[in-house]
């Protein structure tokens, strides 16, 4: 089957928005397709990529820079990248767009009190009661993409993980990151490509572009003949 190259899915979002739930939803169908998959969890890399740096802001930031250059090169190889990170920056984000190219942001949403609601580690709690400093969302802040600004919005409190994989494959492409029939063999529907709106086309810089076949070259008029003079 055809593929249409690497590219970076980006879920960018508070702890416990279902980021990593999703990131590992959208790899597993993309490898139906015969896909090369990564995953790029922050949890997962801590250790191996950034475990020396603290939670300042500064160091958050090349937190996401490292893991923007990993994805860069997976994406370049022609590999499928999600990758699940809090990332709480726009101006990293912005970053990491502009070096990936073929990249999807997605703002995993959910109301601050669902997460808290729903946090099996007790992280919010100890935060709100100040056990943990410098927690994302709480003491704080987490920039969230401005309106138009990410390709996909989930509300992961209210939009079933199906759905939210749905917009994201629909985003994909009509960012030509994948084909109408990749997606017919992962879902069993058909799919159709959208314009691209204005915020997004930006993203599919580097994304394949049809080519148009050369006109053929117009035949040069023929001379008109001299009349003999009488």
């Amino acid at each position: 089957m055809a593929h249409a190259g690497g590219f970076t899915v980006w879920l960018t979002g508070m702890l416990g928005a279902g980021k990593t739930t999703m990131a590992n939803y959208i790899a597993a169908r993309m490898r139906q397709v015969g896909r090369k998959v990564e995953v790029l969890d922050e949890d997962e890399l801590r250790d191996d990529l950034w475990k020396e740096l603290s939670d300042s802001k500064d160091d958050r930031s090349t937190v996401i820079r490292r893991i923007g250059a990993v994805a860069n090169m997976l994406a370049r190889n022609d590999v499928a990248v999600l990758v699940a990170a809090t990332s709480p920056y726009k101006s990293v984000r912005d970053e990491n767009r502009r070096l990936i190219g073929r990249y999807l942001e997605v703002f995993m949403d959910c109301a601050t009190e669902k997460l808290i609601q729903r946090d099996s580690t007790g992280k919010y709690k100890k935060a709100l009661s100040g056990e943990i400093p410098n927690f994302i969302g709480i003491t704080e802040p987490y920039e969230p993409p401005p309106t138009n600004s990410a390709e996909v919005v989930i509300r992961s409190d209210l939009e079933p993980v199906e759905e939210g994989a749905r917009k994201i494959m629909q985003a994909l492409l009509d960012l030509s990151c994948v084909t109408a029939e990749e997606l017919r063999v992962i879902t069993g529907k058909k799919f159709k490509a959208n314009p691209l709106p204005k915020n997004a086309r930006r993203s599919a810089k580097g994304a394949a572009r049809p080519v148009r076949a050369a006109r053929p070259a117009k035949a040069p008029k023929a001379a008109a003949p001299k009349r003999k003079g009488r």
